[in-house]
């Protein structure tokens, strides 16, 4: 008997590490809150599935350059694929969820 390829789909999915990278300035009240609401939305969604980066733009100016960062806080999404970026926050959970194509692990 073969197995299903809907259940190693399913199995593959769970198993897929999500990588962000964030971009801050120091401990800044909106960088440190963006912080926050990344950790929170990795505990509930992404449960052992998360790889979290900071990159402080205070000690690592040429680094946001080199990214395109102009303003902070700022999120990469580096995996899976396809790299998405958002600024800001991240206090609407629901559009981040959206804007970082995360609708579907949060169902």
């Amino acid at each position: 008997m073969q197995p299903s390829p809907i259940g190693n789909e399913l199995t593959m999915s769970s198993q897929i590490i999500f990588k962000f990278r964030l971009y801050v300035a120091g401990d800044a009240p909106n960088s440190a809150q963006a912080f926050a609401n990344l950790t929170a939305l990795c505990r509930v969604y992404l449960t052992n599935r998360h790889e979290i980066e900071i990159v402080d733009v205070f000690r690592e100016p040429k680094r946001a350059l080199i990214d395109g960062v102009f303003m902070t806080p700022t999120l990469f999404k580096l995996a899976p694929t396809p790299v998405q970026i958002i600024v800001g926050s991240l206090s609407q959970t629901q559009t981040v969820l959206h804007a970082l194509n995360l609708e579907a692990v949060a169902l």
